[in-house]
């Protein structure tokens, strides 16, 4: 998947880089936790998410100053720049259409922020595994406890093979993640910041609060959140979907706050955004190229796209190789196509129904 990445420039002088990849209608995925416009592409944890998005839209998303390829050392790491960077990228980006916000995790702060200010912008939102209150707001003070245990743990355990510190970060992400993929969690540490910087960005994350916006959001909204999240506790989803007017609630049954490739709730999720956004709909509806072809023209596609040879169409159909021959010839010049090999590609990329 070939992606372009670009560099922005905030108001107080802030780099952020953000890159876009795939094709569709747009769809932004607010920043969240630690990200790496790069690396992400070769990791075992995000890989699957980014490939299934840019197949189906035109996927932009960006790293928080803090991190990945933005700027390291700013001024200000706090919560209220996320729906300003959120903004800044919306506009480097020139989306003139209504797009699609997907929000994980902390990213849904910035996504509420921007629905309920702009929502003749947004077509769609998407909330998973996201929040309205950080830890510090939640009145629940073991969490809290242990939340800042984490933060201190970070200064020294940042980017190590410390046991303990994988335990009580790394593990809370993807708990049911393989050796590789827990390895790749501890490297993306250590090449995406540095450790004081890591401890502000996860200070900054006790203190968002937008449960007053969630009455305001009216745009179609899907909240999505695994039922033993480790990260962020199931009853935030269910504050987000109980508050947003109208919003759609899926408990996805997972105890990963990153859903990984091979579990039933990756796929219980892949067609809920589908369904949501109606792309499902769309990759069922056929191209209208296809109607310049006669019955039995589409009839010898729908062969051909099935990988049959000539001899095997002419058994299949009780005509002779000399007439499907004919027929090819007459296929490839209403398509416009050249070879048998560049037919089966339109078939599936046009969408070609085969029966």
């Amino acid at each position: 998947m070939r992606q372009k990445t670009r560099m922005l420039r905030t108001a107080d002088g802030v780099n952020i880089a953000w890159a876009s990849a795939g094709s569709g209608p747009a769809m932004l995925r607010a920043s969240t936790w630690l990200t790496h416009l790069e690396y992400d592409w070769t990791s075992p944890v995000w890989r699957h998410w980014l490939e299934f998005l840019a197949a189906n839209f035109e996927l932009i998303r960006y790293d928080e100053p803090g991190c990945g390829l933005s700027d390291w050392a700013v001024d200000d790491y706090g919560w209220t720049r996320w729906g300003r960077d959120f903004e800044a990228v919306v506009d480097a980006a020139g989306l003139q259409e209504p797009f699609v916000i997907l929000g994980v995790s902390q990213g849904g702060v910035a996504g509420i922020e921007y629905a309920v200010r702009y929502p003749e912008r947004v077509s769609h939102l998407i909330l998973c595994g996201a929040y309205a209150r950080g830890w510090g707001q939640r009145n629940q003070s073991e969490g809290a406890q242990k939340y800042r245990a984490i933060v201190e743990l970070t200064k020294l355990g940042w980017g190590q093979e410390n046991p303990v510190y994988r335990q009580l970060f790394t593990s809370r992400f993807v708990p049911e993640g393989t050796p590789e993929q827990l390895d790749w969690f501890n490297e993306l540490c250590a090449k995406s910041t540095e450790p004081e910087i890591a401890a502000q960005l996860l200070e900054a994350r006790m203190s968002p609060n937008v449960e007053n916006l969630l009455p305001q959001v009216s745009v179609p909204t899907l909240v999505m959140h695994a039922t033993h999240d480790e990260v962020v506790p199931l009853s935030e989803g269910r504050l987000l979907a109980a508050r947003i007017p109208d919003a759609r609630f899926v408990q996805l049954e997972s105890r990963n706050h990153i859903l990984l490739k091979d579990e039933p709730a990756w796929q219980r999720f892949k067609d809920e955004v589908l369904e949501f956004t109606g792309r499902a709909v769309n990759e069922a509806e056929e191209d209208p190229i296809f109607e310049v072809l006669s019955p039995r023209e589409r009839e010898i596609l729908v062969h051909i796209a099935s990988g049959q040879t000539n001899s095997e169409i002419a058994n299949s159909l009780f005509i002779s190789e000399k007439t499907v021959r004919n027929h090819i010839t007459h296929v490839f010049e209403k398509l416009g196509v050249k070879s048998r090999a560049q037919a089966i590609v339109l078939a599936k990329d046009k969408r070609l129904k085969t029966s």
